[in-house]
């Protein structure tokens, strides 16, 4: 007598398959808080201001409030799924931040040249990431409505509005940039997540 066991190979080891899960709600999360920034963007004031602003109760696709739930929640997950990026990584952030140190005080050739610039760009979405984040909690805790008053948080209001929009861009612009270097690597996994890589086989095992 046998028993039957059926096993299933999906091709993708556990480390890289957390790694494309965590990077898929980075994705999701990014999309939604950036494609809800360009709507604030162009329509920063939704106020009547007596009939001088044309877009007044205008709807695009949502009305402003849900606009304005998607920024927010898309921006909180964003920032959940940053930080658990960063914890993934964390071992190759300590590891160029060690090769860096090596060569600048000479005791190492330091990194390739590729290697440099992906530094750099990674640098550069970490900065204005920061920069977003900081200035979007800001907004989360001060709340400005009509007559409310500036806090002047270490800047005003209308400067953490600067500071989250443009550091916004630069991230967006910065972030494009980075999943185009990674494309590859995203195309690859992605078939193999949604493509079992081998079939279910069903082994005899000798009864007990």
């Amino acid at each position: 007598m046998f028993n039957i066991r059926t096993t299933l190979k999906t091709g993708v080891s556990s480390q890289t398959r957390n790694n494309w899960l965590v990077d898929a709600a980075l994705l999701s999360s990014a999309v939604i808080a950036a494609v809800s920034g360009v709507y604030f963007l162009f329509l920063p004031d939704g106020g009547f201001k007596g009939g001088r602003n044309p877009w007044y109760n205008v709807t695009i696709l949502f009305d402003r409030h849900t606009w304005d739930d998607l920024h927010t929640w898309g921006g909180l997950a964003m920032i959940a799924a940053a930080l658990i990026h960063l914890v993934i990584h964390w071992r190759w952030v300590v590891n160029m931040a060690r090769r860096l140190w090596q060569e600048v005080t000479g005791k190492s050739a330091g990194v390739s040249q590729s290697a440099r610039w992906n530094l750099i760009l990674n640098l550069a979405v970490a900065f204005n990431f920061l920069l977003t984040a900081l200035s979007g909690v800001y907004f989360l805790l001060f709340p400005g409505g009509r007559g409310a008053a500036d806090p002047l948080f270490l800047f005003s209001r209308t400067t953490w509005d600067l500071i989250h929009t443009w550091a916004g861009v630069a991230l967006t612009g910065a972030a494009v940039i980075h999943f185009a270097i990674h494309w590859r690597w995203v195309i690859n996994v992605t078939k193999k997540m949604f493509r079992l890589n081998g079939t279910a086989r069903v082994v005899p095992q000798p009864a007990q």
